[in-house]
């Protein structure tokens, strides 16, 4: 009988729901201080989750657990940059 493997769970930082870590994209603040979108889920540094929907980011920005999660101010060039890789993702989704 073959083993089940486990599913890692993570939670959204914008909406809170908790969900299988493939399906969010990690948000990382590297060890140089660096914020951005990390879409390998394999960059060194501190890492928060989100859901690929612009609402949940909008939600995490609105009450700032992005910042509180890593840690560190972010400066709104970074949450552009987070907005145009969940734009992108929502468009390969409905492209599928």
């Amino acid at each position: 009988m073959a083993k089940k493997r486990k599913i890692p769970i993570r939670k959204c930082i914008g909406c809170g729901e908790g969900k299988p870590k493939k399906e969010l994209i990690r948000i990382v603040r590297t060890p140089e201080g660096e914020v951005k979108a990390d879409l390998t889920g394999r960059a060194n540094g501190r890492g928060a989750y989100i859901c690929p929907a612009v609402e949940c980011l909008n939600k995490a920005i609105k009450t700032k657990s992005i910042a509180r999660s890593l840690e560190t101010d972010i400066p709104d060039e970074v949450y552009e940059e987070i907005r145009e890789v969940i734009g992108n993702l929502e468009e390969e989704n409905t492209l599928k």
